[in-house]
């Protein structure tokens, strides 16, 4: 067993801010977990962990008394966490709450939709204020030298501001290359974070509106927080890590940047390997970190056909990609939940549609027929040599073969099985309970375990529920430890418990 990269101590990065113990904090969406990263060494210890009341942290800030605010995404609540530890709600009255930012004793906190409000909340009771609405999609602000909040309009490429005390919000400027979060340097500089791959952050100067860009190479940017030495730190949604960045664009690594995930893992002829890592498509780089190759929101599954890949996605989707040209076509919408997905004999899409307890098929002219239906929860599917399918239920505990529409079961008593490969005779199957790998002959059916302590799932012991998604935001993504075959027949498993892809001979 080998690992193609290294483990990810921080698993994604979005809201940092430093804590009045001069750390920085990284609210971590899909870890579900919050760490403190000391920005000289680089460690990194959790501090609001996995298993408590917060699920889905996308930004957090400190009050005056040393209290964590912490806007919880998915459930819709923002949560107070005393010095002492101790978590009170605030409020459950913000839509999809992100960009939060205190102004001494005051607390402001914005919402990332469609005509978002932003708003002032009083932890001490009250109900919310109102500042203003119609932000299209808020995120990360802060207060300006002027005393003026000021946040981004992402969809609308455009920074606003208002006074903290209400009144009619003023634009700041427009054509800002996908804002995500606003932030001011110690000199009172304006820097705007790009949420896109090429890493652009713009440096405004509100006197003058004079304006520097520079690119930075960190794909899927989210954040930024200024130390007392006006160095500036940033965190990504799309790969993690936490990063120094100078005003000209030169970066230093503080926390290596990983996998978010990651989940579905294919390989191509040439041998390249790629993941679904919920955010974007990405590889390992042959040095023990993760490249980033595309942007590609909410990917989970992905197969390599040729000069090709077939991804599915959390919010219904099934795509083509091209990596070489970097295009995209839909192959269908709508689905619920699709997971795994296989290239059939006839060229043909096979997918585990999770959600709706199916197996469809998506033909050469994207037309979509269900191949069975009436499974629990199908993650994913494989084809044998005979072109005969192949489908893993998670919950079922079971394998099953589609013969014809009917299911017959080929294994049952798993604990989990997510991943699935075949070769030859053999299927193989990842049982994330047990964590290990079992072996199953398609001839006799007698099964072994080839593989033990497989950093797969959460860590035992611990559950997490899955709060509903607001309409068009997902949820953290779905646990998924994805299985392939090299060309050369090694495996290749998704470790999604330590955020490597590791090689099993």
């Amino acid at each position: 067993m080998a690992r193609l990269n290294l483990p990810n101590p921080l698993w994604g990065s979005n809201g940092v801010t430093f804590g009045p113990d001069g750390r920085l904090y990284v609210a971590q969406f899909i870890a579900g977990q919050i760490s403190a990263v000391d920005p000289v060494s680089g460690d990194v210890d959790v501090v609001v962990a996995l298993d408590g009341p917060v699920q889905a942290p996308d930004d957090l800030a400190f009050g005056a008394d040393g209290s964590m605010y912490i806007a919880d995404l998915t459930p819709g609540k923002v949560w107070r966490r005393s010095p002492s530890g101790a978590y009170t709600l605030v409020s459950d009255a913000v839509r999809v709450p992100n960009g939060i930012t205190c102004v001494g004793d005051r607390l402001f906190v914005n919402e990332m939709r469609g005509n978002g409000r932003l708003m002032e909340l009083f932890p001490d009771g009250g109900e919310p204020v109102v500042l203003t609405d119609g932000l299209a999609w808020g995120n990360a602000m802060q207060l300006g030298p002027d005393g003026l909040l000021y946040y981004p309009h992402m969809m609308a490429n455009e920074v606003w501001r208002i006074s903290p005390d209400g009144g009619v919000p003023e634009l700041v400027a427009k054509d800002v290359h996908d804002p995500v979060a606003v932030r001011f340097d110690r000199g009172g500089v304006l820097v705007v974070l790009s949420r896109g791959p090429a890493g652009i952050v713009t440096r405004i100067d509100l006197a003058t509106g004079a304006r520097t860009v520079v690119t930075t190479g960190v794909a899927g940017l989210d954040n930024a927080a200024f130390d007392d030495e006006n160095r500036m730190f940033v965190s990504s949604y799309a790969s993690g890590g936490v990063t120094e960045m100078h005003a000209d664009g030169r970066t230093r690594e503080i926390v290596r940047r990983g996998f978010d995930g990651p989940f579905g893992v294919t390989v191509d002829l040439g041998g390249t390997v790629y993941a679904a890592d919920h955010f974007s498509l990405a590889s390992p780089d042959g040095s023990g970190s993760v490249t980033t190759r595309e942007i590609l929101p909410f990917v989970h599954g992905v197969v390599a056909d040729g000069e090709v890949l077939h991804l599915t996605t959390q919010v219904g989707e099934v795509r083509t990609y091209d990596p070489v040209a970097k295009t995209s076509r839909v192959r269908a919408t709508g689905l619920t939940g699709p997971t795994g997905i296989a290239v059939a004999p006839d060229g043909s899409l096979v997918v585990a549609e999770t959600g709706a307890g199916r197996i469809v098929r998506i033909g050469s002219d994207d037309t979509l027929s269900v191949l069975a239906e009436g499974l629990g929860h199908p993650v994913d599917v494989a084809f044998d040599d005979e072109g005969r399918c192949y489908a893993g239920d998670d919950r079922a505990g079971a394998v099953f073969r589609l013969d014809d529409g009917t299911l017959v079961t080929v294994a049952d008593g798993l604990g989990a099985p997510q991943g699935l490969a075949i070769r030859g005779d053999e299927l193989f199957t990842v049982e994330v309970t047990h964590r290990h790998l079992r072996t199953i002959s398609l001839t006799t059916g007698e099964s072994r375990v080839d593989a033990e302590n497989l950093p797969v799932g959460l860590p035992p012991g611990i559950t997490r529920p899955t709060p509903p998604p607001p309409p068009g935001i997902p949820a953290p993504p779905d646990q998924f430890a994805g299985l392939a075959i090299t060309p050369e027949g090694t495996l290749l498993l998704s470790a999604n418990g330590e955020g490597t892809i590791l090689r099993l001979s």
